[in-house]
């Protein structure tokens, strides 16, 4: 069985528990098909009638957030207490996690938003963010966002192109991956251009 025929006997079988229930798990990242395509099928579902759409958006808006926040939680309450008893063993000390999370809190935040379009990166980001311990109403802020522009994005797909959602969404995966890679890597290196210049700035003043 392919993953597109698993994903629709889950359908056929729950309904819109696929996104409530399925979407965290993604998020989680247990080995289940990839939320960006369950959400296009969702769309393609509600072009034909037989999902609401309305329905659809809000039931997937909230399995992501709450698959996202989920992880967040795991990574503030079991990832960052590892870190600090254990980081010196695996290259996390404290000091380390309260330095990246001070370069976070000045650029990092626009990542979030970024990180629901790359898998991989989506599944991983929410425990990074609780492990440098974020702030809860901050990554609540562009975590809502974040997910409700995923979700809008490849539920309009399927909507839009209806039967063939899955041509648009392998064009769009194809592309836009390139494009988030792109802007993930000079995000990436302006941070770390930051925060060498403010390494230096301490040294010199520690002096």
């Amino acid at each position: 069985m392919n993953v597109l025929d698993w994903i629709e006997r889950m359908f056929e079988q729950y309904g819109y528990l696929v996104l409530l229930l399925g979407l965290p798990v993604d998020f989680i990242a247990l080995p289940l098909p990839p939320g960006q395509t369950t959400l296009t099928y969702t769309g393609y579902l509600a072009y034909e009638r037989i999902l609401s759409l309305p329905w659809a958006l809000l039931a997937a808006y909230a399995g992501s957030f709450i698959g996202v926040t989920a992880t967040y939680f795991i990574g503030y309450r079991v990832g960052a207490p590892l870190a600090e008893r254990y980081g010196r063993w695996i290259f996390l000390r404290p000091a380390y996690l309260q330095r990246t999370r001070k370069v976070y809190e000045k650029y990092g935040n626009k990542m979030l938003l970024i990180s629901f379009f790359i898998p991989g990166v989506r599944q991983f980001f929410g425990y990074f963010v609780g492990m440098i311990r974020v702030p809860f109403r901050t990554f609540a802020l562009y975590a809502s966002v974040g997910a409700a522009l995923w979700v809008s994005l490849f539920v309009g797909i399927g909507y839009i192109f209806g039967e063939q959602w899955q041509v648009a969404i392998h064009w769009v995966e194809k592309y836009m991956i390139y494009f988030f890679i792109g802007v993930g890597v000079l995000a990436s290196t302006l941070i770390y251009v930051k925060w060498r210049k403010w390494r230096l700035k301490v040294a010199k003043l520690s002096r």
